[in-house]
């Protein structure tokens, strides 16, 4: 029994829906939202979690208060002022979705007129990049069930208003209300501090951020931007250096799928303005030359931003631009290393210990043996994470000091090594003085390709063996843990990749205080290893170890329970 549909359903009308008992089942919902704007506030919160029982992806959201569904005409959409009461019941609705991390939530503003614009007549039917399978409303019945009548008017007013799947179905959700006596009535203090006021419009807007996953925070900035903008939204994205102090910079998306994701988001809940969206290289960019800008809108951390840009517009001979604050959104179910706002930076943490893109079959690994590839640079904690896999029940291959082992007199790769670099680079005992041979090939990329071609078959032929070896004592997972796997094509013999990052200045000070040598030497070896963003670019799960031991800890628990579920549906 679905707990949306309790109140005086009968169970036919369960059967005629077609809705099985499980939490979702739709991909792409409309929730028209009927009720009076000074009762919705207090309702958004049930309302927003009978949707999400039914919506699995995109939930559009259309405000047209006092919508009544029954009699003999077809109700007709109408627009809704933009007011400072609307506004706020905006940020609230997108700040209360936060607890439903799966839905992608758009409140669409296309029936929302702010005070400069003309209204022009409803009527044409708006495209939506995700056509609604179902529309939902809080409209509620007198008898409390779902009555056919009042689903045909609801089903003939969403698809006369936006592009919806044949074959809608439509839902009265008649949500559990934990409201007082008073019926959600709001209480006189509550209706004094209600303000009706019309919002201060302005012709050209523009708004910056990084918009990297688009989440409810960057909603709210972007929708308050179009309820502000007349005619066009000036919209700035971060890139190149902007982006290089960033938490997690390297799960950062590609500028290109960062805009595709934005100018959707824009089209869908405001298609009538128009959007300039330009890469941003510095903190300024058009916003101190472009003279027909009339507003920046700016949140509480980005307002020092606001006043710089107006200094330099005064400083060009333009006017200033009336600055626009937005308070920042909460983040309802952060983890204790995350920010406390809604944030991208937050979105990336969770992706740390998550299937990025798909396993690969691997060309050797036994078949009832799962390898994973560790990776990482210098100081990035790689062998931290590796001691928790091991704890947690993997074979470990530590292929750094394997390599290590077969430098020594009478191994595989001495004479080899002998007689391409000299033996010069022996010490008084007859092995191989690796200081000396680091020496030769740094900087050298002649001598390093021709020790790697040396060195790699050799420890690849050793990584198979160990492979086997694993599967012999019955082992489910193999963790083939080495600093160079990527360089050295060593993908072939594993079925994902994990690349553990750092930030640069935390590799540094770990490399300093573990290796005794200097911020440049380290910094140097840094940067002649692969840089993370390229390995990340091939990896399929990526951890970090920049917090307190117990977060790697509990972010590794995390990959494998994770990795643990891919293994049982295989």
């Amino acid at each position: 029994m679905l707990p949306v549909l309790a109140k005086g359903l009968p169970g036919r009308v369960r059967l005629q829906l077609g809705l099985p008992s499980s939490m979702s089942v739709f991909r792409s919902g409309l929730l028209v939202l009927t009720s009076p704007l000074s009762k919705l506030s207090l309702r958004l919160v049930p309302i927003l979690t009978s949707a999400a029982r039914l919506v699995q992806d995109t939930l559009y959201i259309h405000l047209q208060p006092g919508l009544s569904l029954t009699g003999s005409a077809q109700p007709r959409s109408t627009y809704v002022p933009a007011t400072s009461e609307v506004y706020s019941l905006i940020n609230k609705l997108y700040a209360d979705a936060g607890i439903h991390r799966h839905l992608d939530v758009r409140v669409l503003l296309t029936n929302i007129l702010n005070q400069g614009t003309s209204p022009p007549v409803l009527g044409s039917v708006q495209n939506l990049s995700q056509p609604p399978e179902v529309v939902l409303t809080d409209f509620e019945t007198r008898d409390g069930g779902q009555s056919n009548p009042v689903k045909q008017r609801l089903e003939r007013y969403a698809t006369s208003c936006y592009s919806c799947r044949p074959n809608l179905i439509s839902v009265l959700l008649y949500p559990e209300y934990e409201l007082e006596s008073n019926d959600g009535e709001l209480s006189p203090q509550q209706e004094a501090s209600v303000k009706e006021e019309p919002l201060q419009s302005y012709s050209d807007v523009v708004v910056a951020g990084t918009f990297d996953r688009l989440h409810n925070g960057h909603k709210i900035l972007l929708s308050v931007s179009c309820m502000l903008a007349e005619n066009r939204l000036l919209v700035g994205v971060s890139d190149k250096d902007l982006l290089e102090n960033k938490l997690l910079k390297e799960l950062i998306l590609p500028f290109e799928q960062r805009v595709t994701q934005l100018s959707e988001f824009l089209v869908d809940i405001k298609p009538s303005l128009l959007y300039d969206i330009f890469p941003l290289f510095d903190y300024f960019g058009p916003s101190i030359t472009d003279s027909d800008l009339k507003c920046i809108v700016v949140s509480k951390e980005t307002l020092k931003g606001g006043l710089a840009v107006n200094k330099k517009r005064v400083e060009n001979g333009l006017p200033e631009l009336t600055i626009h604050t937005i308070q920042l959104a909460t983040d309802p179910q952060r983890a204790r290393y995350e920010e406390e706002k809604i944030s991208s930076s937050s979105m990336r943490c969770r992706l740390l210990g998550t299937l990025l893109r798909p396993p690969r079959k691997g060309l050797f690994p036994p078949p009832h043996l799962y390898v994973i590839g560790l990776t990482g640079g210098s100081g990035s904690g790689k062998s931290s994470i590796a001691q928790h896999l091991v704890r947690l029940g993997a074979f470990h291959v530590d292929l750094d000091h394997l390599g290590h082992d077969i430098y020594m007199p009478g191994g595989p790769v001495f004479e080899q090594v002998v007689e391409a670099f000299g033996t010069d680079i022996l010490k008084e005992d007859g092995t191989i003085n690796r200081q000396a041979l680091g020496a030769k090939v740094f900087g050298d990329q002649e001598q390093l390709k021709t020790l790697n071609s040396i060195m790699w078959p050799v420890m690849a032929q050793m990584a198979k063996e160990k492979i086997e070896e694993a599967a012999a004592q019955g082992k489910s997972v193999c963790v083939l843990d080495g600093a160079v796997l990527l360089e050295a094509g060593w993908t072939d013999l594993v079925n994902e990749v994990w690349t553990v990052i750092i930030p640069e200045d935390e590799a540094i000070r770990r490399i300093v205080t573990r290796d005794g040598i200097s911020e440049e030497v380290a910094r140097l070896r840094l940067q002649s290893q692969m840089p993370n963003t390229q390995r990340v670019k091939q990896s399929h799960v990526v951890l970090c170890t920049m917090w307190e031991p117990e977060v790697t800890r509990e972010l590794t628990e995390k990959a494998w329970a994770l990795l643990q579920k891919r293994l049982k549906a295989k």
